[in-house]
């Protein structure tokens, strides 16, 4: 437009030439200029735009307006023509080109419908960017908050970054998460959901300072970039955002509810910014906000402990095939026989040292990664399974393998689980629709409020002759109605409970209620954490039917079994 602009003023013998928006606050913005002489365009001011713009609203008549005006005091008087700009039907502005008085005192008629043309064609052109920058702003906004969403913030991280580098500052962020928004929706139902998603969303807003600005991240995390502010002037700002929602009660038709919510803080120099890291410290920190009884801010410390994953390093461990299994045998506690296997996933760190689960699941748990570790365990077990089948005359050898809740409620990811068992299945001997080798985990830690939605999450496997085993049994909230609620083929009962029975009557009656419950069901209890002979004997004279733990063998890697596990 520049280019059209120069031209149009060439043809006209114009001293400068101007496209001016007006919007509805009066508010005048120049985008694109032309100037012959340098001091034309620095004479120019808003007074003598407003008066143009208020001669053009006055007119009923939408074709190009002449006269003269002053472009400032120390100035002769300017010819100018003037014709409105429209984006349909709604004013945009006006096309302006200045000569002086004495060169052109008036503008011919050939000339005025020249630039009524041009005024035409510039409308559309402007129409069309706005129509444009609509459409590019509907795609970076959040429909439910008005917020720009996940991909705006990644953009505009982008050029932070490219600022902070140049003024060599610091580049602090926050990600926010309402806590247990999930039980708002639960019990309260979406749409109480969506308008607390809203108040938020507002109440964060409000208490922006200066330079800036808050997305919405996903579901019900806020990323907040805080303008000039360091680590502890961030924290500062971002813990008296968290007082002020707390002090905020949401009134619903359903009653007042009480909110707060966690964040998660990082910071980084201009010469040290890595976006990746730097937004994976920032869900680091608040999943230990959460883990800590939420409603509390923690900045990420380069020194914080190291069980403390980044969301960055597992996925690139995923990526890299560095998330491997490692099987522990289980045994039958009357023969001593192996009859089954557990996979327990490890992480291949940088220097080839195998990581045990316990150092990062619950990290992956929080950072809402664990379903991709238990869909690459899981298509690793099933692998082996086969060359297990193919090797062994014991085709009953059972291969357990843990299923979250995060993994069941994504039915494309059971999909291609089952998708893989019916390839697998082909080249082995056991029928496809016949009972499966593989036996997958469910923990009884995971707070469950619907069965009868995890039934139907279930029941692809379970027709396709997949049994379920229910983890930590005695550990968690739901209990005895998994049992009622669940098709359960085996019980692991809790290690911790196995560890401290000796000795302890109560710990004693409990497994032995357990075992005879589960023996009337026809489910088969497995004893986690056995690490002596003693233990393992007396679980075998209570009726416990097979055992786990490091009595009978240590998880081993197929691959790595070299390395301690």
């Amino acid at each position: 437009m520049d280019a059209m602009l120069a031209l149009a003023a060439k043809h006209l013998e114009a001293d400068s030439a101007w496209i001016i928006g007006i919007d509805e606050f009066k508010n005048i913005h120049i985008y694109h200029q032309f100037e012959k002489h340098t001091l034309a365009s620095q004479q120019a001011n808003q007074d003598w735009i407003k008066l143009l713009n208020e001669r053009l609203c006055n007119r009923s008549d939408t074709s190009s307006l002449t006269g003269t005006i002053r472009l400032s005091t120390d100035q002769t008087d300017s010819s100018y023509i003037a014709a409105p700009l429209w984006l349909g039907e709604k004013r945009f502005g006006f096309l302006c080109f200045t000569v002086p008085h004495h060169t052109k005192p008036n503008f011919p008629l050939q000339l005025c419908s020249f630039v009524d043309l041009l005024a035409a064609g510039f409308s559309q052109i402007l129409l069309q960017i706005h129509q444009q920058q609509a459409l590019q702003d509907l795609a970076l906004t959040d429909a439910l908050t008005g917020l720009p969403n996940r991909r705006a913030a990644e953009l505009r991280l982008t050029e932070e970054i490219a600022r902070i580098a140049r003024e060599e500052g610091v580049l602090t962020i926050s990600i926010c998460d309402l806590d247990r928004f999930k039980l708002i929706n639960d019990h309260y139902g979406h749409k109480t959901g969506d308008l607390v998603l809203k108040r938020a969303a507002n109440t964060l807003q409000q208490q922006m300072r200066d330079g800036d600005w808050i997305a919405r991240w996903g579901g019900e995390e806020f990323l907040i970039f805080l303008h000039h502010a360091d680590s502890q002037q961030a924290y500062q700002a971002i813990d008296r955002i968290r007082h002020i929602y707390q002090q905020t009660p949401f009134i619903s038709e359903n009653g007042t509810l009480e909110l707060t919510l966690s964040a998660g803080m990082s910071s980084a120099s201009a010469d040290k910014i890595d976006l990746t890291r730097l937004l994976a410290d920032a869900d680091s920190a608040l999943y230990e906000a959460k883990n800590a009884g939420r409603n509390r801010v923690i900045l990420h410390q380069s020194g914080q402990r190291a069980t403390l994953w980044h969301a960055g390093e597992i996925q690139i461990a995923l990526k890299n095939e560095q998330i491997i299994p490692a099987f522990q045998p289980i045994v039958d506690l009357q023969s001593g026989q192996p009859v089954a296997e557990e996979a327990l996933a490890r992480l291949i760190n940088d220097r080839g040292e195998l990581t045990p689960a316990n150092e990062f699941i619950v990290a992956a748990e929080g950072l809402q990664l664990i379903h991709l570790i238990d869909d690459t365990i899981a298509r690793q077990t099933m692998a082996h399974c086969v060359r297990n089948q193919n090797t062994s005359n014991n085709p009953a050898f059972a291969h357990f393998v843990n299923l979250s809740p995060q993994f069941l409620s994504r039915p494309e990811m059971v999909n291609r689980l089952l998708e893989g068992v019916k390839h697998h299945c082909t080249m082995c001997n056991t029928p496809v629709n016949g009972i499966k080798p593989l036996v997958f985990e469910i923990t009884e830690r995971q707070f469950i409020n619907d069965f009868d939605q995890l039934s139907r999450q279930l029941q692809p496997l379970l027709d396709m002759g997949f049994r379920l085993a229910l983890d930590d049994f005695g550990s968690g909230y739901s209990s005895f109605l998994y049992l009622a609620k669940l098709p359960i083929s085996f019980l692991k009962i809790e290690g911790w409970m196995v560890g401290n029975m000796r000795g302890n009557n109560k710990i004693l009656n409990i497994i032995q209620a357990i075992i005879e419950i589960s023996r009337k069901q026809h489910i088969i209890t497995i004893a986690e954490n056995i690490e002596d002979a003693e233990t393992a004997e007396l679980l075998g004279k209570m009726g416990v039917n097979w055992g786990q733990g490091y009595y009978f063998g240590r998880p081993e890697c197929v691959t790595h079994s070299n390395h301690e596990n």
